[in-house]
């Protein structure tokens, strides 16, 4: 099979997302119920009808996303034929998006995918206190080039070593660092003499995906543990290592590491190309992930799917 479905990541949620999927299918709504029960929670009039800056909130964004991409993908099962253990050779996720690809493929019930991504919401944004963390992308720079940078940024004055670390190579020449607001800040001013074409600090509630992240991890530790995890139907291309995994205490492992570790966008893309896969569909909201996966291989097809009109259109 050459299709691999994936699902966005934190930034592409925005008021209104999936209401007029909604409005038209049923097992769009009953997707929304789901989760809305799940959280104890109307998540889903949040998510139509706002406001922007309670739906941007990590712990209402990450569920958010997850129900928008699952209500697209019972749609595309109930009404476009979609069987993914049968049409899909692989899925993946972009961070959060991860959990969504698990959701997808069977691994994660809907309510548990909902509230593992929002305690994960909420212990990531209690790691770091409020301001000391921060995040930049460095743009036009390799992955090679942009974790010197952060290893440069890590020393401060008198020999102090802050954190700083490669959070994202999102590919196409998009790095975005992560760590002590200071060491980040560092990391701008070093990479706009290293070559980078841009340097920008990110507008983020916290620190993402580097090692500030160790309290948010642990406490991903416990609640998956707790979680009843299914062997994945289709292979699930994990973030931290570009390779893919369908066990269950594999996607443990994996989920935890994740919270700390590199989210591996561009390896992962890369990967499942030289597997075989020519087509991607970006299931849910947004298509910035269609975006990197065009610019990471060249001549590669990737369609977003998450409009009804998108939806009525989707063949395979």
């Amino acid at each position: 099979m050459s299709r691999a479905f994936i699902f966005p990541g934190q930034g592409s949620q925005a008021v209104g997302m999936g209401s007029a999927l909604a409005q038209d299918h049923p097992a769009a709504r009953a997707v929304f119920a789901e989760i809305d029960e799940a959280l104890n929670q109307n998540l889903s009039r949040l998510m139509f009808e706002g406001p922007a800056e309670e739906l941007t909130l990590t712990a209402n964004a990450q569920p958010a996303l997850m129900a928008s991409s699952l209500a697209v993908l019972r749609v595309l099962e109930a009404e476009r034929g979609l069987d993914l253990a049968r049409d899909a050779a692989f899925v993946a996720g972009h961070s959060l998006g991860e959990y969504s690809a698990l959701a997808a493929a069977g691994s994660l019930s809907l309510a548990d995918a909902a509230r593992l991504l929002r305690l994960r919401g909420e212990a990531m944004q209690k790691a770091v206190p409020v301001g000391s963390g921060a995040m930049a992308a460095l743009l036009g720079l390799d992955v090679g080039a942009a974790a010197e940078v952060a290893a440069a940024a890590r020393q401060g004055e008198a020999g102090q070593s802050d954190v700083c670390d490669v959070a994202n190579d999102n590919g196409a020449g998009q790095v975005v660092v992560s760590g002590d607001r200071v060491a980040v800040e560092r990391a701008v001013a070093l990479a706009q003499g290293r070559g980078a074409k841009r340097a920008v600090m990110l507008n983020v509630s916290a620190p993402f995906h580097c090692r500030l992240m160790a309290p948010a991890a642990d406490a991903m530790r416990a609640a998956l543990e707790a979680v009843s995890l299914r062997p994945a139907a289709v292979p699930v291309m994990a973030n931290v290592l570009a390779a893919p995994i369908s066990e269950p205490a594999a996607i443990r492992a994996a989920l935890v590491e994740q919270v700390t570790g590199t989210v591996r966008w561009r390896e992962c893309v890369a990967a499942m190309a030289a597997s075989g896969v020519q087509t991607f569909y970006e299931i849910g909201t947004g298509k910035v992930l269609s975006g990197l996966v065009k610019r990471i291989v060249a001549g590669t097809s990737a369609t977003p799917v998450g409009t009804p009109a998108e939806v009525a259109a989707f063949t395979l």
